[in-house]
């Protein structure tokens, strides 16, 4: 019993390896999509190492090449927005030296992930006060969140982040319900994990004028098969990697 437990394991792991290089070379040398050229980069926080919702890890997104940076929104005790992605710990970058970096360069947007939605009014006061309603936009918006972002961030777009059904990403059926949910929720598209891209999925959202964003796409495999199905923007740790590997195409 051991010994069958043991071949099957072997075997499991061979097929493992022949499916992972079938598609490496399925994804570097197919058909890349030809949405390519318009897929955006989105430098995750702490992208190349450096310190998560900092200023550094903002300019090293910047330094990148990336046309979209991205931090977490938090909210402290007295409902002062922060950059952090969880619990404070009492050192948090405020959300307003963020808004000073951007208002300082003109070329990048940012993409500001939402963790709660406790007084979305002031991060609303801010992104007037700087004048970056037409470049900072939401992600992390569940539809939980979608009512307090509407309403305290009125005309800022978001995405609803959203969990598709992994074993119908290709039936119509189900792909047209999930254009509903998007369209219900007001938003300009989908923001899922990578592994939920199908080339269907991505057909129906732009036969609807809807964008897709996937994250977190750290790995060469993963980003070739990112670029394989063609979304509408990458969200990576590996800014410049991914850079450098659109280019190519």
């Amino acid at each position: 019993m051991k010994q069958l437990s043991t071949k099957l394991k072997i075997v499991y792991v061979l097929e493992y390896i022949v499916y992972y290089l079938t598609s490496y070379f399925k994804f570097k040398y197919g058909i890349i999509h030809n949405n390519i050229a318009n897929i955006t980069i989105t430098a995750h926080t702490g992208c190349n190492g450096k310190e998560w919702n900092s200023i550094e890890s903002l300019e090293d997104g910047y330094k990148s090449g990336a046309q979209i940076l991205e931090f977490d929104l938090y909210f402290d005790k007295n409902g002062v927005p922060c950059l952090s992605h969880g619990k404070l710990k009492g050192n948090e970058i405020k959300l307003e030296d963020a808004f000073k970096f951007f208002a300082n360069i003109s070329v990048v947007k940012g993409n500001i992930d939402v963790k709660n939605v406790d007084n979305m009014p002031v991060v609303f006061d801010l992104i007037k006060s700087y004048n970056l309603s037409d470049r900072v936009f939401f992600t992390g918006v569940k539809e939980k969140f979608v009512e307090a972002v509407k309403k305290g961030c009125p005309g800022i777009k978001y995405y609803l982040n959203y969990r598709p059904k992994f074993l119908k990403l290709n039936s119509q059926q189900y792909l047209d319900q999930l254009v509903d949910i998007v369209k219900k929720n007001g938003a300009l598209g989908i923001n899922m994990r990578h592994d939920y891209l199908s080339k269907k999925l991505i057909g129906k959202f732009h036969e609807h004028g809807l964008l897709v964003s996937v994250w977190t796409v750290d790995s060469e495999y993963y980003m070739l098969r990112a670029m394989y199905y063609g979304p509408d923007n990458i969200t990576t740790k590996r800014p410049s990697k991914l850079r450098k590997l659109i280019s190519k195409y």
